[in-house]
C-alpha cells in the first residue's frame, strides 16, 4: 500500500499558513498545492514556501488524495462538499461547519464517499492535554477560561464558535456523559455577535462545566481546571504546563515533613502530592496532520471524527440559542 499521500490546502490566510508549513514538515505527505482566492496572499506563500498556487478549489481537489480546509467558517461546508463528492479524504478545521445542517450533510456525504474526515480541534493534540489526560478520571466540576486578544480574523461567527467550541470538544470527550442543561450569557462589544461570553453545561452525570471565552481580552489564556474525587487537575494550554494535585488518606501520624489535612471529626488526615506530569515538546497542528495521514492509511476512525465535530457544533449552537433568548428578555 503506497503510503505516501498527495494533499492540497484550501484557505492561505494565517491559519492556513501555519498548515502548509507544518505538511511540509511531514514526509508521509506530498503537498501538492494549495488555492486561496487573494492573488497577493497566493504570491506571498508560493514564494515562501515553494508551493505551487493552483487556479481554484477544483483544481486542488483534482490533484489530491486529500484536502486540507483551512478557510472561513462560512466557506467550509462547499469546499469539503465538493471534496467528498469527488471521493477525497478531508480533514476541515473547526468549527466543522457554520450550521449544523451543512455538518448533516458532511456526515451523509462522507458515510457514502467511505472517506475519512477528520475535524481541526487542535486541544484534543496540545501536549498539555496530552499529558493529563491519564490523569482526569471522572471530573465532576470542569472551569475553563479561553480569552484572546482582539484580532478581526474570527469576527465572522460568534466567540462560542470562533473560540470556546475548542473547550466543548475537550469538556465533550473528558465527561463522556449526555448534556441536561445548558445556561449561557454574552455581550456583544466590538462586532455583531457576542464576543465575550459564558457558558454553564449540567450533565446527566452530574458533572459541570463552566466555561469562559473573550476576544477582547488584554492578554491570552488557555486555561482548564478539572476538580474530581481526591485530585485535581490543572492544565494550562498556552503555556504547555501541568499540575496534578491528590490527596490520599494516612494512617497513623502523618510525616511531619509532608503536606497534609485534618479532616477532623475523627476522619482522620489526607496526605497532599502535588506533581507536574512532563509535556512533551511537540507541534500539536503537525500531530494532528500526521494522525489524520495514520488514519487513512490503516482505516481506522480519526482521533476527532466528524462525529465529534458535530456533536461539539450542536452544543454551540444550544449555547447560542441560549444566549439569543436571555438577550430577548434583557431587550424587552
Amino acid at each position: 500500500m503506497e503510503q505516501r499521500k498527495r494533499i492540497g490546502v484550501l484557505g492561505a490566510g494565517h491559519l492556513g499558513r501555519i498548515h502548509i508549513q507544518q505538511l511540509l514538515r511531514i514526509p508521509e505527505w506530498e503537498v501538492i498545492g494549495f488555492f486561496d482566492p487573494d492573488p497577493g496572499q497566493c504570491a506571498k506563500i508560493s514564494e515562501e514556501f515553494q508551493v505551487p498556487v493552483l487556479g481554484s478549489v477544483s483544481a486542488v481537489i483534482a490533484s489530491s488524495d486529500a484536502v486540507d480546509v483551512v478557510t472561513p467558517t462560512l466557506s467550509h461546508h462547499d469546499c469539503a462538499s465538493e471534496a467528498l463528492e469527488h471521493g477525497r479524504h478531508v480533514f476541515i478545521e473547526k468549527p466543522v461547519t457554520n450550521t449544523l445542517d451543512e455538518a448533516r450533510d458532511l456526515m451523509e456525504k462522507a458515510r457514502k464517499s467511505g472517506t475519512v474526515v477528520q475535524v481541526g480541534h487542535v486541544e484534543r493534540f496540545n501536549p498539555a492535554f496530552i499529558a493529563a489526560r491519564s490523569s482526569l478520571d471522572r471530573p465532576m466540576f470542569i472551569e475553563g477560561h479561553r480569552l484572546a486578544q482582539f484580532n478581526p480574523r474570527g469576527t465572522d461567527v460568534p466567540v462560542i464558535l470562533d473560540l470556546m467550541v475548542h473547550d466543548l470538544d475537550l469538556v465533550l470527550h473528558v465527561v463522556g456523559a449526555k448534556v441536561r442543561d445548558v445556561q449561557a450569557s454574552g455581550v456583544q462589544v466590538v462586532s455583531d455577535t457576542p464576543d465575550i461570553a459564558n457558558a454553564r453545561i449540567t450533565f446527566e452525570n452530574g458533572c459541570v462545566a463552566n466555561l469562559t471565552a473573550s476576544r477582547i481580552s488584554m492578554k491570552n489564556m488557555r486555561k482548564m481546571r478539572f476538580f474530581q474525587r481526591d485530585a485535581y487537575i490543572a492544565v494550562d494550554m498556552l503555556e504547555k504546563s501541568v499540575e496534578v494535585v491528590r490527596m490520599r488518606a494516612l494512617e497513623g501520624e502523618p510525616d511531619p515533613f509532608a503536606v497534609t489535612i485534618d479532616l477532623g471529626a475523627n476522619k482522620g488526615h489526607r496526605e497532599i502530592s502535588f506533581d507536574k506530569p512532563a509535556v512533551a515538546p511537540t507541534n500539536a497542528i503537525q500531530e494532528e496532520l500526521r494522525a489524520f495521514h495514520r488514519s487513512i492509511v490503516s482505516g481506522e476512525q480519526p482521533i476527532v471524527s466528524m462525529s465529534d465535530g458535530f456533536v461539539a457544533l450542536d452544543l454551540a449552537h444550544r449555547i447560542l440559542e441560549r444566549m439569543a433568548a436571555n438577550l430577548t428578555r434583557v431587550q424587552a
